[in-house]
């Protein structure tokens, strides 16, 4: 079988237009996949140039396949099975700048450079107080990016016109703002001068970005089968859900550059993502957050068999549109169609979404995507939001009864099998010290610790009677019989 390469796939030369920190498989199912199609449109006519962002691993799957590849989505769209496949073609080049500094910095002299793409993990955003400019490169990625820069300025004379726009989407809060933030201070740490620190704030653009697709990568155990059917050897093949949604916050309109909304792409461009952002974490990640330890303690292991159980299935659906909607300020048509599509998220049949992976850090993550809502609700109505109160009760008596491992974990049981939980160190000493505590105990120490929620849970009108009787119904009848209790059709 032959391998996919530039001969198998043709394309037109085309200028790079992008730099890409990154070669991993979000950034190509996502960004590059979207740069080829507004390619194909003829909206767009660049290329991607991809520079690996640290010294490990190699490119050598990128040279042999000409920096070909294929995007393979497949879910539920609309309800309906879907799958689509798409050879990509609009990386040109890939780069190591630690084996050919060279060729990276010759990246920053190229007039056609518009665009700095970035995803080097949440942790690549940080300032580095032992970088170096005299480094070829600098170790890290503000590092790299503020030498690139001061090298693009030095070489086009500090014009105006040859700024570039970041766009970064590693997935902390505020991404381009702190980008931003590192390299200025980089540049002061360096001596870059006044002239360079001018050209950053009028010549080049720090964009935040929010970004929502889940890339399942190679498909290990279905790439023979897959590239049998599509008839050529790639081993750059990336799969992913048919879902995405780019939202590009910037106070300078950048939108006619980068016409990718008028290709039918889900890309929004705003001066204002905070609500986008609102929207994807109270709806996607709070039901995940409100239904998986409840759906756990029923028994179910992953995400797709959990959405099976109507009974899951039509809690999450009410916790979302009864008493997470109704809390957000985005219109209403948009908040259905996002949350339509996380029911079709959820039960996509190529995703194995295991639950306790989902249960990692459950205590934070309530508090940051479930109480939200809840305090919001209970301002709007005044009363309890129950659903999500429940939610409450059945975290804890995930995490109840566990016992400290050597490992850190929490071992607990369900049906008498161990399980284990991961959580701050805190939390785990916490639940194992209260092992045998009894619901209404438990419930007042553990609602009433700020350092869990930021504030005394239990000065919220209603909530620990009923996440204490809740929870004593759980421990005592089981998570589904108490689920039905409260909530039976």
């Amino acid at each position: 079988m032959n391998r996919l390469t530039a001969r198998l796939a043709p394309a037109p030369e085309r200028p790079i237009r992008v730099m890409q920190f990154g070669e991993g498989n979000f950034l190509r199912a996502f960004v590059d996949y979207m740069i080829d199609i507004a390619n194909e449109k003829g909206l767009f006519d660049g290329s991607v140039a991809i520079v690996k962002p640290i010294d490990f691993g190699n490119l050598d799957r990128f040279t042999q396949q000409d920096c070909r590849y294929t995007v393979l989505l497949r879910g539920l769209k609309d309800g309906v099975p879907y799958e689509e496949t798409r050879v990509v073609t609009s990386v040109s080049k890939a780069i190591d700048p630690f084996a050919d500094y060279g060729a990276y910095a010759a990246l920053a002299k190229l007039d056609t450079l518009r665009f700095v793409v970035s995803n080097t993990t949440e942790a690549g955003i940080a300032l580095d107080e032992t970088d170096e400019f005299a480094l070829c490169p600098p170790k890290s990625y503000p590092g790299k990016l503020c030498k690139f820069l001061f090298e693009r300025a030095e070489a086009f004379d500090y014009a105006k016109d040859k700024g570039l726009i970041m766009l970064p989407v590693e997935l902390i809060d505020d991404n381009g703002i702190m980008l931003e933030k590192c390299v200025k201070a980089i540049s002061k740490k360096w001596g870059l001068g006044e002239r360079f620190d001018r050209w950053l704030d009028e010549a080049c653009v720090f964009t935040s970005t929010l970004v929502d697709r889940i890339v399942t990568g190679y498909p290990r155990e279905e790439a023979a089968a897959l590239c049998e059917k599509l008839g050529y050897e790639d081993q750059l093949l990336d799969t992913a859900e048919p879902f995405g949604l780019w939202v590009i916050e910037s106070q300078k309109d950048i939108s006619r550059e980068l016409p990718l909304p008028e290709c039918g792409l889900p890309v929004i461009f705003t001066d204002n993502q905070k609500p986008y952002k609102q929207r994807k974490v109270r709806i996607l990640n709070g039901a995940h957050t409100s239904f998986v330890p409840m759906a756990f303690l029923c028994g179910y292991d992953d995400v797709l068999s959990s959405m099976k159980d109507p009974a899951i299935a039509r809690f999450m659906h009410d916790t979302i549109h009864d008493e997470v909607i109704p809390t957000l300020s985005l219109p209403k048509d948009d908040l259905l169609a996002f949350a339509s599509a996380v029911h079709g998220r959820f039960s996509n049949p190529y995703i194995k979404h295991l639950l306790l992976s989902i249960c990692l850090n459950s205590v934070s993550k309530w508090r940051a995507r479930c109480l939200p809502s809840l305090e919001g609700y209970m301002e709007k109505n005044g009363r309890l939001p129950e659903h999500l109160a429940f939610s409450l009760a059945a975290l804890m008596a995930l995490y109840h009864g566990g016992k400290l491992k050597e490992n850190g974990t929490l071992e607990c049981r369900r049906n008498g099998q161990p399980y284990a939980l991961q959580d701050e160190a805190r939390v785990l000493r916490f639940f194992a010290d209260h092992a045998d505590t009894g619901a209404a105990e438990l419930t007042h120490l553990f609602l009433s610790d700020e350092a869990n929620f930021g504030r005394n849970l239990t000065e919220i009108p209603g909530l620990e009677a009923y996440v204490s009787e809740a929870l004593e119904d759980i421990l005592t009848n089981g998570a589904q019989a108490a689920r039905d209790h409260r909530f039976a059709s």
